[in-house]
């Protein structure tokens, strides 16, 4: 459940992306209001998707300003040089406004065009364009009644996607819903691989299942991807990989071993004999990790190339050479790691490591064939997102959108015990921090997730340290970064392992910085809003809460909410099965123990962590007389997307932590 926010930075919990931004102003005094409406902040420029050019002579990128530090809501497609930084920013056929995004950008093998899709203004639809390097001969190539997502040039020219038509909302569970009403057992829209030649569209997958991820076969012999029939928002958790020939129906070539295990980034080799994937229990589509298998195509099992590794498999790519490239998170350092030629697997062999983040997990790390050339988004907490070209572990940047931008804050990976396990997170101070300091415990989403190094821009994270907090941001048991057994050990037991990982974390942030243990503040979304209520009723340690699409009866949830299908592999049953695993788990229960204010707040159409489970946490508050406050966003889904809705989120999250904690 509860995937994150940001597409570009998965495996973070969205309210806490969210959280980065609100411009700092809010919440400040009319006098620093004066100041920075004279000299405004330097917005933060944000690239989602990069994609090189085959001959590794240019660079397309979907970016934009962010006015609050999340997601930019005008966005353009640029295409830059790469001998000579030029860059060419395509006017749209929509203008420069909200939600007329370009996006999935795509080379053609020759390298002379660059295909991508445009929304609709104010629809589920999209456009398929495709334009020259140099920015002329822009040619419609598809008008379509729906969304199309992921397009990939194949060998002979053709272009294939991911397609839903007459879609009825946006693809995925994080979008806002649609209103709960008609017939609710009518069939769903399926998204299914489609294939666009001479201006004609040709379905390649059936229409009863639902396509979540895909990749072709070089030599005509079709595709590979992950699918499961019905609601596509809900049913990823018993996906099952596919074989989708040109011709012939589809066929199950590999079902996860348990319910515990999910299957995401299907990647198939250059020559076309292997596909490689990222098996494990995962709470989210898109918020990938686990363990890393291969499998022959022409028949064989799957193979675990490394069982038991302590770090968790985010992307998947083949390398020019046919070498299976993948993305590791491994404890607080991001690693590239070379796993052998296609049928011919080896040792792991670390290519490149780093406390940093790269742009798009799920597509990997875009390569230039056959120069071996990459390029990517990288950024650290105190580095501000940049394209980089290169070699992997040898990138140069192209970009220079963010100079200027330095550090809000001093940051430092924690290590600590916790009932036996080893446990990371990140200790962030002010620059300029005297005396003790109140210190905000964010709680990521997830739970199957991780906090990363992602850069700290003009927002609220940049407020908190303007008003003398610190930030403690865990990676408690459940999170990616260490294995499996890691990321599976708060199964059926959220809220007690994972809290207490968090409370012995907080002592050791004490242990390494000045941190007065009298103010502490606790926020998160999803699984961290969660955490947040849960925590309030344990323990009373926390001075003030602030709690994003939280969940507070586990019980009522499972009727609720629009993915129940991932609640069997972490409580291991239904609620109708197993009534009391879920009720151990749920703060409802033990709301008598709550002292800490909290407010709370959620999106109207949320359908990961619905509205009635805020209002139903809220009217409990008020019923222990507890100081509690609750916004529901209209119109909004699983994390905020409206500017003014995360501005005045943020508002209203400073105001409470200066009222309990100053």
């Amino acid at each position: 459940m509860f995937r994150s926010f940001q597409r570009l930075r998965r495996i973070v919990g969205w309210a806490l992306a969210v959280m980065m931004g609100v411009a700092s102003i809010q919440g400040a005094s009319a006098a620093d209001a004066a100041a920075a409406s004279a000299a405004p902040a330097k917005l933060l420029h944000r690239f989602r998707e990069v994609q090189i050019s085959p001959n590794s002579a240019f660079v397309a990128s979907v970016e934009g300003d962010s006015p609050n530090g999340g997601q930019p809501t005008v966005r353009d497609l640029v295409i830059r040089n790469v001998k000579s930084g030029a860059a060419i920013t395509l006017p749209m056929p929509c203008g420069r406004v909200a939600q007329c995004w370009p996006g999935s950008p795509t080379w053609s093998p020759d390298s002379k065009r660059l295909s991508f899709t445009l929304r609709t203004p104010g629809s589920h639809s999209r456009t398929i364009y495709s334009v020259a390097p140099d920015g002329t001969a822009l040619t419609k190539s598809l008008e379509f009644n729906g969304t199309i997502e992921d397009l990939r040039y194949m060998p002979d020219g053709r272009l294939a996607m991911l397609a839903i038509e007459n879609a009825k909302k946006e693809v995925g569970a994080t979008e806002a819903g649609v209103p709960v009403a008609g017939d609710l057992d009518a069939a769903p829209t399926e998204q299914r691989i489609a294939v666009l030649t001479n201006g004609v569209l040709t379905w390649m997958s059936p229409p009863d299942l639902f396509v979540y991820e895909y990749d072709w076969r070089a030599g005509g012999k079709g595709f590979v991807g992950t699918a499961a029939p019905g609601d596509g928002d809900n049913n990823w958790w018993t996906a099952k990989l596919y074989a989708f020939p040109e011709s012939g129906p589809a066929k199950v070539i590999y079902t996860p071993v348990d319910a515990k295990q999910q299957l995401a980034v299907p990647k198939v080799s250059r020559d076309g004999s292997t596909v490689a994937f990222v098996a494990g229990i995962m709470s989210d589509f898109g918020s990938t990790g686990g363990d890393v298998y291969t499998m022959n195509l022409d028949g064989g099992p799957a193979v675990n190339l490394a069982p038991g590794m302590k770090s968790s498999a985010n992307s998947i790519s083949w390398r020019c050479d046919d070498h299976l490239q993948v993305e590791l998170l491994a404890g607080d350092k991001l690693q590239f790691v070379d796993f052998g030629r296609a049928l011919k697997p080896a040792a792991p062999k670390i290519l490149w490591s780093g406390a940093e983040s790269f742009g798009d997990r799920e597509a990997g790390i875009s390569t230039a064939c056959p120069s071996g050339v990459t390029a990517d988004v990288h950024e650290s907490f105190t580095s501000p997102p940049e394209i980089g070209v290169g070699p992997i572990g040898h990138w140069r940047n192209i970009t220079a959108s963010n100079a200027g931008m330095g550090p809000a804050a001093r940051v430092q990976s924690v290590w600590w015990k916790s009932d036996g396990f080893d446990v990371q997170g990140w200790l962030l101070l002010p620059l300029h921090a005297q005396g003790k300091l109140p210190m905000i415990v964010g709680v990521h989403g997830g739970p199957a997730a991780a906090v990363t190094p992602n850069y700290i821009g003009p927002g609220l994270y940049t407020a908190l340290f303007e008003r003398g907090y610190a930030l403690f941001l865990p990676n408690p048991r459940g999170s990616y970064g260490q294995g499996e057994k890691f990321t599976q050990g708060n199964v059926r037991d959220f809220g007690y392992g994972d809290l207490r990982d968090i409370l012995a974390g907080v002592d050791a942030a004490a242990q390494a910085a000045p941190i007065d243990t009298a103010r502490l503040g606790l926020t998160g979304g999803s699984y961290g809003g969660f955490m947040t209520m849960w925590a309030v009723t344990q323990t009373n340690r926390f001075k003030a809460a602030v709690a994003g699409a939280g969940i507070s009866d586990w019980l009522s949830y499972y009727g609720e909410n629009g993915i129940d299908a991932w609640m069997i592999p972490f409580f291991g049953a239904s609620v109708y099965d197993d009534p009391a695993i879920y009720a151990r788990s749920s703060a409802i229960n033990f709301i008598h123990n709550v002292k800490t204010p909290t407010f709370v707040y959620v999106g109207e159409r949320d359908i990961e962590c619905p509205a009635p489970q805020t209002q139903e946490f809220w009217h409990a508050m008020k019923a222990m007389n507890v100081p509690t406050s609750i916004m529901i966003y209209p119109g909004e889904g699983h994390g905020l997307r409206d500017p003014k809705d995360i501005a005045d989120v943020m508002q209203r999250t400073l105001t409470w932590f200066d009222k309990y904690l100053k």
